[in-house]
């Protein structure tokens, strides 16, 4: 019952996942309460699920990867939930739910489930992956380019020079300071559904195994970085040439990640 409760949980916190997906790529802070208390009840769910499995372990449930990253997302989600409610601090959703609900999800991975049901089901699934891969490195892509032209720009601008930049005008800087920021929110969406329909797909096809690729620990880490600084630029203000020189480093860490997984061609021929 430890693993019902859990997958319910996680099914919770995928509304808040939602929620703050909702919120970067609109900019928003605030917080929807119908989230919160989605949000709340997954919390309980997770409590429960936490001690049956301690109760039926006879010790507190952390012998594992699966059972830790449980464990650390439960206490994150305590962590907003107390922040919230002392301070007010509605922002910090943007990086705590979708923490939460990766740790949470890795951690109800635990117990293997049975492989698929139909060729085409795994098919589509593996294709929808590959699509949102696509589309938020496209994003990403975008989102370094207006980053490159925003440092050349604003070089031009301090040693006042005018003028045509490689035989064309450049955009200004709010201009190409707003395509980044769009271009990174949508990209970071894309690439936090593909990391979910990567891990599912995963953990059907091989069980508990394709945790401890190093491939997926490369994934994790540039999908965490991303996060960090979508969350810099939405709550922290980061703008201007700071955040362009983060964006250059994001898509570094994304070609990293391109290469751990030797680009598409292992998922398209298995």
């Amino acid at each position: 019952m430890s693993v019902f409760w859990l997958r319910c949980a996680v099914a919770l916190y995928a509304v808040g996942l939602l929620d703050a997906i909702i919120g970067i790529l609109r900019r928003r802070t605030e917080t929807v309460r119908a989230v919160l208390v989605a949000f709340g009840v997954g919390v309980v769910l997770h409590f429960v699920a936490i001690v049956e499995q301690s109760v039926a372990d006879r010790h507190l449930a952390a012998n594992n990867f699966f059972e830790t990253a449980s464990l650390c997302g439960f206490l994150t989600a305590l962590v907003f939930l107390f922040v919230h409610w002392r301070y007010s601090f509605a922002g910090l959703r943007l990086i705590l739910f979708p923490l939460v609900f990766l740790m949470t999800f890795a951690g109800s991975m635990g117990t293997p489930i049975s492989s698929w049901t139909d060729p085409r089901i795994r098919g589509a699934w593996l294709l929808t992956h590959i699509v949102l891969v696509v589309a938020g490195f496209v994003a990403l892509l975008l989102a370094a380019g207006a980053a490159a032209f925003y440092l050349i720009q604003e070089r031009r601008l301090k040693r006042k020079q005018h003028g045509a930049a490689f035989g064309v005008g450049l955009p200004s800087l709010d201009t190409l300071d707003r395509l980044i920021t769009r271009s990174m929110s949508i990209g970071f969406a894309a690439i936090t559904l593909a990391v979910i329909a990567a891990s599912a797909w995963a953990f059907v096809e091989s069980g508990t195994r394709w945790i401890s690729e190093p491939k997926i620990a490369v994934s994790f880490a540039t999908w965490g970085f991303y996060l960090l600084l979508i969350v810099l630029r939405l709550s922290a203000g980061w703008r201007g040439r700071k955040a362009a020189l983060a964006t250059l480093t994001v898509l570094g860490f994304g070609a990293l990640t391109w290469a751990a997984h030797i680009g598409l061609r292992p998922l398209l021929t298995r």
